[in-house]
């Protein structure tokens, strides 16, 4: 619980060219919001080029916390 699947891959949008970033919309961008199942997952990265190969500077992930239970307990008035 709490950790970004291998799957998503946020920091590939940040590099122009790659197959994430053509499919996000091209262009400079550093997030990305994938669909699944349960909702919404925005992940990204910055990245730059040093010596000639790109390097993730900066990983952006979110969570999302959705209500797992809702309900009423109902206590007699003499356990008080």
């Amino acid at each position: 619980m709490g950790k970004l699947h291998h799957a998503m891959m946020g920091t590939a949008a940040a590099i122009p060219g790659t197959l994430v970033n053509l499919v996000a919309g091209g262009g400079e961008r550093n997030t990305v919001t994938f669909g699944h199942p349960s909702g919404t997952l925005r992940v990204g990265a910055e990245a730059e080029v040093v010596n000639g190969q790109w390097t993730a500077t900066k990983a952006i992930m979110s969570r999302s916390a959705g209500v797992l239970m809702e309900g009423w307990v109902r206590v007699p008035g003499d356990c008080f």
